[in-house]
């Protein structure tokens, strides 16, 4: 992933309230992400997910 890419998608992941971002006055600066409460309410979502990717893996290559 570019820095680009990765600056995009962190930009849309902070306008849509799932990541808060901190600027921290440092030479040279530091820039903290942290999952906001709103964030965490996919949690479930991302553990179906995850156990969907696992069984989509073994039906497809039986691993």
């Amino acid at each position: 992933m570019t820095d680009k890419t990765l600056s995009k998608e962190l930009k849309s992941l902070e306008a849509n309230k799932l990541v808060k971002r901190e600027v921290y006055d440092t030479f040279p600066p530091t820039v903290e992400y942290t999952i906001t409460p709103h964030g965490m309410s996919l949690e479930k979502v991302f553990e179906a997910l995850h156990y969907w990717g696992l069984a989509h893996r073994k039906a497809v290559i039986g691993k």
